[in-house]
């Protein structure tokens, strides 16, 4: 049994917005049944987002729905996945510099590097294809990558849902990072790549096709549209990878463009089937979250 959110009814089968992340009764299913956030930030045309019908879900919706209901073993994940990925980072910074010294694997000592990065010589092992997403390399490296988690996050999971979100976030991750290793071995080099920021740029992809006029703050202060952004983004990337190489100063380019490519080809998928992003970003945001305020960059 769960329990509408809206009402409080207890329900066997309670319905999921796939918007808010809510769990609620026949009666208040709909997202204007439930005064979902949705209706003010998607701004979508016909005012409302279609009727979810619930024979036109399939078994992976459904069996997804099932783990992460109210009261299920994975009810938090529901609308806070962010918030997860956040947390797992500042638990895997907690792991790299103090439990693994307390175990006598020295930081960046060959075996903390095999256990937290993504490298050469373990690629082959696909545990660190996962791990190394979520290490990072010192306090600002984990700073800078959880401020745009945290702002940028929120308001494309409310977009996709939370399961595709997490498939997104740690698909892209992934995928990032090999092809940032896979570079650098094509060019007869050796790399270790760690941190979030191939995931982070492809929630930054989804949001600048679903919103590309979106204002936000470079260093908070300075405005622009989020396209601006992006383009400059991958433009000096481009320029880096061409001219200096795929790692210079220290910085997975290669990981950076692969995961921007993947956002914004998931953007254009989701584009395709209607909708938009929100008109602005809020602070987190999350299903209980607190709105307003500016973006990040």
């Amino acid at each position: 049994m769960a329990t509408c959110d809206r009402c409080g009814t207890q329900v066997g089968m309670p319905y999921r917005c796939r918007f808010c992340g809510g769990s609620y009764c026949e009666e208040h299913r709909l997202p204007e049944s439930h005064d979902c956030p949705g209706l003010e930030e998607w701004n979508d045309p016909s005012g409302v987002f279609g009727e979810y019908e619930e024979e036109e879900r399939s078994r992976v919706d459904r069996a997804v729905d099932a783990v992460s209901a109210t009261g299920g073993p994975l009810g938090y994940l529901r609308g806070n996945a962010t918030y997860v990925f956040l947390g797992l980072m500042a638990l895997t910074a907690l792991a790299q510099y103090i439990v693994a010294p307390l175990f006598g694997v020295a930081v960046n000592s060959g075996p903390w590097v095999d256990l937290f990065t993504l490298n050469t010589y373990n690629l082959t092992h696909v545990y660190p294809w996962f791990v190394s997403i979520f290490a990072h390399g010192g306090f600002g490296h984990l700073l800078f990558n959880g401020i745009a988690l945290y702002f940028f996050g929120p308001p494309v999971e409310r977009r996709m849902g939370s399961a595709k979100f997490a498939v997104l976030f740690v698909g892209a991750g992934v995928l990032a990072g090999l092809a940032q290793v896979l570079t650098a071995a094509a060019l007869g080099d050796v790399a270790a790549v760690y941190g979030a920021s191939g995931a982070i740029m492809a929630v930054m992809g989804v949001l600048t096709v679903l919103n590309p006029g979106l204002r936000v703050y470079l260093y908070f202060v300075i405005p622009m549209p989020l396209w601006v952004l992006t383009l400059g983004f991958a433009t000096y990337s481009l320029f880096v990878t061409g001219f200096f190489g795929p790692g210079s100063g220290g910085v997975a380019q290669v990981a950076h463009l692969a995961g921007l490519g993947v956002g914004l080809l998931y953007g254009a998928y989701l584009k395709s089937r209607g909708g938009r992003g929100p008109n602005q970003l809020q602070l987190g945001g999350g299903r209980r979250g607190p709105g307003g305020g500016r973006g990040p960059f």
